[in-house]
């Protein structure tokens, strides 16, 4: 609820410019993956029903949104120290000052209640005792390997802008010589340096380790809680990426953008399998 709430209001003032993280249907669509999904888990958990499904999904949830709660912290506070590029909600600034606004704060408690959850959600996991009908056993090994494909092409993707400043083709009136000249772009995931470079590395660990752990977790539905909280990460990212090129004039939509929206899908069909994939017990 609170990450929701969070996409209205201004969300950072950066360089004089307002920046609001619901300015279009794009944008809304792209920042409510998340918190709808979080939500509706997270409900289902709060009433008792299928408690290791919820409890993956929010120990999964919780520590990939280490990283962004880093990252988060670093482009609000520390940024303007080596100012660059950026482009948040498809528009692209220079983070020369940095204003906290009312959606950042929130954005940030959405993230650190994320984290707790996670923690209480390991905490409470031994504890907890459910079995579902059906075995996922058989189709464990081929999830996991698909999973960590997926893992490390997500993360190869992240590490590069999913929306980039084209080059400039510009054409000499004396000579008629064309150059291409480059225009400085948004930076890479670990090309920030202190919080930001630190929470890339967490959230690039995160992402593959996570994939390599969610198959394998017991019962079946506590497998399919897992995945589903990589899927709706990877899936926001990518959305965020197809957002920001298609309601900027300046931004194209890159090859790692376009990666990055397929492994959020690839994600969601791994999902969807680990759910379905489940042959009746032997009598």
């Amino acid at each position: 609820m609170v990450g929701a709430v969070g996409l209205v209001p201004t969300y950072l003032v950066i360089g004089g410019t307002e920046v609001s993280q619901s300015a279009g249907a794009g944008s809304l669509l792209a920042g409510l993956v998340v918190p709808l999904t979080a939500g509706v888990v997270g409900g289902g958990l709060a009433a008792g029903r299928v408690p290791r499904f919820g409890l993956a999904f929010a120990s999964i949830g919780g520590t990939l949104s280490v990283g962004l709660l880093l990252i988060e912290l670093y482009r609000a506070s520390t940024s303007t120290v080596r100012p660059g590029i950026e482009v948040i909600a498809g528009q692209r600034v220079l983070t020369s000052s940095v204003d906290v606004g009312p959606g950042w704060v929130l954005g940030a408690v959405a993230l650190g209640l994320t984290v707790l959850a996670g923690a209480l959600a390991v905490a409470a996991w031994g504890r907890t005792v459910m079995e579902d009908a059906g075995s996922l056993d058989p189709a464990r090994p081929a999830l996991a390997g698909a999973a960590a494909l997926l893992g490390v092409g997500a993360v190869l993707c992240l590490v590069l802008p999913p929306a980039d400043v084209p080059d400039r083709i510009v054409s000499d009136p004396t000579t008629g010589l064309q150059v291409v000249v480059e225009q400085e772009g948004p930076q890479g995931l670990l090309e920030r340096p202190g919080l930001a470079l630190l929470g890339g590395l967490l959230l690039a660990g995160a992402v593959v380790l996570c994939s390599v752990l969610a198959p394998s977790l017991r019962p079946r539905l506590a497998a399919v809680g897992a995945l589903l909280a990589i899927a709706v990460v990877v899936l926001a990212a990518g959305l965020t990426g197809l957002r920001d090129a298609a309601v900027s004039d300046e931004l194209e939509w890159t090859l790692p953008g376009a990666g990055l929206l397929l492994a959020g899908v690839g994600y969601v069909v791994l999902t969807v399998l680990a759910w379905r994939l489940c042959p009746a017990p032997a009598r």
